[in-house]
């Protein structure tokens, strides 16, 4: 069992990337570039807008991010399925960090709202996720409501991002 603490950093990050933080074949997340933030500035399972956890995470933007050069060329801006991909990983990180066991997948969310768009010269993303409901026995699943701020202000929302973890004989089908 991993020590639970209260916020990683990026080191930490990818610790558990390369699958170190919460065991071989448990929860990981991507490894950069797919990383998309640089530390988690808390995590705790009463707190949040639900009082049943909540993530928060922040990504520092630079210019030079892979990203920014191919979408679009001459209008770079994050795309928005980067962001949507942020709020599935750290509510899979959750999971994890719960100990519950099994390969994270992002297996649904039910409404996706973007109000606003990250530009290179933006400073800071920062993402919320507050969980609503965990089931931490077979098949372990989480769902939760997620936020991205760039510079404060917020730009994106997605209401019942879905994800599970997979024991390695299934599949996500079998969820």
């Amino acid at each position: 069992m991993h020590s639970q603490k209260n916020q990683y950093s990026y080191d930490d990050l990818i610790a558990c990337a390369k699958g170190e933080l919460f065991g071989p074949g448990n929860a990981q997340l991507p490894l950069p570039p797919m990383l998309m933030f640089d530390r988690i500035t808390r995590i705790d399972n009463q707190g949040g807008a639900h009082e049943r956890g909540v993530v928060e995470a922040e990504l520092d933007i630079r210019e030079d991010h892979w990203f920014f050069p191919c979408h679009f060329q001459g209008d770079p801006v994050m795309p928005g399925c980067l962001g949507l991909d942020a709020m599935w990983q750290l509510t899979g990180f959750f999971l994890g960090w719960e100990g519950a066991a099994g390969r994270g997948r992002a297996l649904g969310v039910k409404e996706v709202k973007f109000a606003g768009q990250v530009f290179p010269n933006a400073s800071l993303v920062r993402y919320e996720i507050n969980i609503r409901r965990a089931r931490l026995r077979t098949p372990v699943l989480v769902y939760a409501d997620g936020v991205m701020y760039v510079d404060g202000q917020l730009i994106y929302r997605a209401h019942d991002l879905k994800v599970g973890l997979i024991p390695p004989e299934k599949t996500s089908e079998q969820l």
